[in-house]
């Protein structure tokens, strides 16, 4: 898994309404990335509602929210108007992205081994350095840890 301390990798996916999101247009503004397995699932729905009400804050802190996960374009767009979500959802459908974070690992439930998203946080600086990161991220109280963190990132 990418480690604290490194360049973010480079990234251009698409977003719910199919436009391109590149790293290179939005350096220079804190960001929040998350990496969850998939849309409108019990957990995964939770922190997308979450990090969705606490945007407002966030947007204080000059930062900008993407989830990523492997799901397409058009199932983000029908979670996001499902859920009424106000967040940037970004598609990996190759999982190249999840890759290389090293988030796309082999997971156990109930018996069975299959690969699938770990669900990970990261802040990225305005230099596009990776400064903070959560593994295995566990969704109850996560959003207010990050909001803190960021927070005391700034100073």
């Amino acid at each position: 898994m990418i480690e604290i301390g490194s360049q973010s990798i480079e990234f251009c996916l698409p977003n719910q309404d199919e436009e391109e999101i590149c790293l290179r247009d939005i350096r220079g503004k804190w960001i929040v990335l998350y990496f969850y397995p998939k849309d409108n699932t019990p957990g995964c729905t939770t922190e997308a509602c979450e990090f969705s009400e606490a945007l407002p804050v966030f947007e204080g802190l000059d930062a900008i929210i993407l989830g990523v996960s492997p799901d397409s374009p058009k199932k983000h767009r029908s979670f996001i108007e499902k859920k009424d979500l106000k967040i940037t959802l970004l598609s990996d459908e190759q999982k190249s992205f999840c890759s290389a974070y090293g988030v796309w690992q082999l997971k156990k439930n109930y018996g069975k081994e299959y690969m699938g998203v770990v669900r990970s946080t990261f802040i990225i600086d305005p230099d596009g350095k990776i400064v903070a990161k959560w593994e295995n991220v566990r969704v109850k109280g996560h959003v207010e840890v990050v909001e803190a963190t960021l927070k005391s990132l700034q100073g």
